[in-house]
C-alpha cells in the first residue's frame, strides 16, 4: 500500500491518473490519494473526490480518497462534513516547533479529533527539535490505542523509529506506509516503510485497510 500521495490538486506534479497508473506498474495492491487540504475549496474538493471515484472504477488496484490536513494549535483543520466525504482522513504537524514537548502536543489534539484517521509522518521534527520524553511518547500511544487512531510509516522522512513501530503493533494500533510522493514515480516507494514494519515484527492485520490488500 502506499496512502500518502499527492497530485496537481495541491503541491504535486501529477495527475490522478498518473499516481495510479505509477502504482499500478509498481504492483500496489492499495492507493490513497491525500492532497493537503488547505489547497481545497469547497468546489474542488467535490471535483476532487469525484475524479477519484472515477478513475477508481477502472483502476488495477483499490484507489481511497483522502486528504492530508494540517494540526494546529487550535486543533485539526477539518471538519466532519469534509471528513464524510472521504475515505480517511491525514493529520500531519507543518508548523515548525520549537520543542518536542509542542510537537507532543500538538499530536495529542488530533488524536482525540474524530475526524482523523491517521497521523502522517510522526517524529519527522525530531532531528532538530530533540526527542520527547518517555511520557510523552506514552501518552501519545494511549490515546491512539484509545481513540482508534493509526501512525503511517513515512518511507520519505523514516519515521517513526523502529522502538515506537513495536509499540504501535504490541497496542493494536494500525500502520500504514507512505511514500509521500509528489510526483508519480515517486508513487509506491515504500520500502523503507515495509523493511521496518517487518522488523517490528508486523504482520498484515496490523495495518489499517488490511481487508483491502
Amino acid at each position: 500500500m502506499d496512502l500518502h500521495t499527492h497530485t496537481t490538486y495541491s503541491d504535486g506534479t501529477g495527475s490522478i491518473p498518473e499516481n495510479i497508473a505509477a502504482a499500478e506498474q509498481k504492483g500496489l495492491r492499495l492507493l490513497g490519494i491525500s492532497d493537503h487540504i488547505h489547497y481545497l475549496t469547497t468546489k474542488s474538493l467535490n471535483r476532487y473526490v469525484r475524479e477519484i471515484r472515477q478513475w477508481s472504477e477502472s483502476a488495477e488496484l483499490v484507489v481511497l480518497a483522502g486528504v492530508e490536513a494540517n494540526i494546529m494549535h487550535g486543533g485539526v483543520d477539518i471538519t466532519t462534513d469534509i471528513a464524510k466525504k472521504l475515505d480517511y482522513v491525514i493529520a500531519s504537524v507543518h508548523l515548525w516547533v520549537e520543542t518536542p514537548e509542542e510537537h507532543v502536543e500538538l499530536v495529542k489534539l488530533a488524536l482525540q479529533d474524530e475526524n482523523v484517521d491517521v497521523i502522517g509522518h510522526f517524529g519527522a521534527s525530531f532531528p532538530y527539535t530533540g526527542y520527547p520524553s518517555e511520557e510523552g511518547l506514552r501518552e501519545i500511544l494511549e490515546l491512539a490505542e484509545a481513540n482508534g487512531k493509526a501512525f503511517e510509516i513515512s518511507s520519505r522522512y523514516k519515521v517513526p523509529e523502529l522502538d515506537f513501530i513495536r509499540k504501535c503493533i504490541k497496542r493494536g494500533i494500525k500502520l500504514t506506509f507512505a511514500s509521500d510522493a509528489h510526483w508519480p514515480r515517486s508513487v509506491g516507494n515504500v520500502s523503507w516503510s515495509e523493511k521496518v514494519f517487518r522488523k517490528a515484527g508486523g504482520r498484515k492485520e496490523d495495518l489499517l485497510f488490511s481487508e483491502l490488500l
